[in-house]
């Protein structure tokens, strides 16, 4: 029998050192990564390419083995998976917010004060099932403010640019075609004339009412950005012959799961947030290698501490991480797991952004090469026998460490 496959992503894993030359992760307490960086093999990798910022959803594709560009559309489709969603060839899909505006169409708030997905639900069906020029509107909530809208009709185009301005105090951006085809006129056309239909329902909505007289701004709004179609790609278990699943918290990775093929195990409190049920996943996983070759694995709150800029709270998240890999490193066996630990990308505290910096790696099994060290953060790995690698090499070495790779030439 070859052995199980386990790619384990702590998104926004990497950062940058700060003024006394420490990383959160450099500076976290955590013996079980350090046990496995000593166990393995370490280096660094950039998801797609250096000097390349990558988001989640590219970076995952990367790591997966298939080419972003020439598989990623937009983060629109991914959206839509994530959230249960069935696309058919034609449909358009976006990712949308929720978001306050006043009467000219200014944004006061892009988040409209994080509604609940109780009060999201609510505003939903004003929205879902309208019909605009013969093109079906689908909408779904996800997350309180955060939604997936699909056009579904003939002659539309994913070549239209976002309503979202990305920033408050100026206007709703007026969506334009980013071709001449008359499929993206169209596209553009029908999401002009949603927004101001969303608008007029969601304004004087009920729950609207009810938040305004809280003093709460009101969603009165959706502000569609990310726009993309579903691509033509390979599924996973075609392409490895290998039965895969993922086990992750957030829409975006379980729509990339989705879309590849793999199956999805739901976690009860994995929200994809520092305050996911970190053990809840850890336990998920030793009982999926039961049953499946490969597993793919994220944990998403170390990223979200960095785009808030919490140094401390990123500590923590990792410290709860080497837990959940304690757990894990309990129940799996050497010569019968093959595991790779790492990032997407680095998030920085001082960008509370993706940044094009290299990400902490290291491979642990049976017959990896192992080196001198002994840590697992972005400056003991530099030095690894793995060296530099880029995520579209991760299922390649995995495959041949597994013998279910063919040799190239005689």
């Amino acid at each position: 029998m070859k052995e199980k496959c386990v790619i384990f992503v702590i998104d926004g894993l990497g950062d940058r050192p700060n003024e006394k030359g420490l990383t959160p992760l450099k500076e976290a307490k955590t013996p079980t990564m350090d046990r496995i960086a000593k166990e393995g093999i370490c280096g660094l990798m950039n998801a797609i390419d250096i000097g390349v910022r990558p988001g989640s959803d590219t970076a995952h594709l990367a790591i997966l083995g298939y080419n972003p560009y020439e598989v990623y559309t937009g983060r629109g489709p991914l959206e839509a998976f994530g959230v249960g969603l069935d696309l058919k060839e034609g449909d358009v899909a976006f990712r949308c917010n929720f978001a306050t505006v006043d009467e000219n169409f200014v944004v006061l708030d892009r988040r409209a004060g994080r509604i609940s997905p109780e009060e999201a639900e609510e505003l939903e069906k004003e929205i879902d099932g309208l019909e605009i020029d013969g093109v079906k509107v689908i909408f779904k909530s996800s997350r309180g403010y955060r939604g997936v809208l699909v056009l579904r009709g003939e002659g539309l185009s994913c070549r239209v640019t976002d309503g979202d301005p990305h920033e408050e105090g100026v206007k709703v951006d007026e969506i334009k075609p980013l071709d001449d085809s008359e499929e993206a006129k169209r596209t553009a056309e029908i999401l002009n004339k949603l927004l101001k239909i969303v608008y007029e329902k969601l304004d004087k909505h009920p729950i609207n009412e009810e938040r305004r007289k809280k003093g709460l701004p009101p969603a009165n709004i959706i502000l569609p950005r990310g726009a993309g179609v579903v691509p033509k790609i390979e599924k996973f278990s075609e392409k490895y012959n290998m039965k895969g699943a993922c086990i992750c918290g957030t829409g975006l990775i379980k729509g990339i799961a989705v879309m590849v093929g793999l199956d999805v195990i739901e976690v009860e409190g994995a929200t994809g947030t520092p305050k996911t049920n970190f053990m809840g996943k850890a336990k998920a996983l030793v009982e999926a290698l039961k049953e499946y070759d490969f597993v793919l694995v994220n944990v998403k709150g170390a990223d979200e501490a960095s785009h808030d800029g919490k140094y401390e709270l990123k500590k923590e998240v990792l410290e709860k991480i080497d837990e959940m890999l304690s757990y894990v490193f309990e129940h799996i066996k050497k010569d019968e797991v093959y595991f790779v630990l790492t990032g997407d990308h680095s998030t920085p505290i001082e960008m509370k952004d993706h940044s094009a910096d290299p990400i902490p790696i290291v491979i642990w099994g049976k017959s990896v090469r192992v080196d001198d060290v002994t840590e697992f953060n972005e400056f003991a790995c530099a030095k690894g026998a793995l060296h530099w690698i880029k995520g579209e090499h991760i299922m390649k070495i995995l495959l041949d460490l597994t013998g279910r790779n063919e040799k190239f030439g005689a």
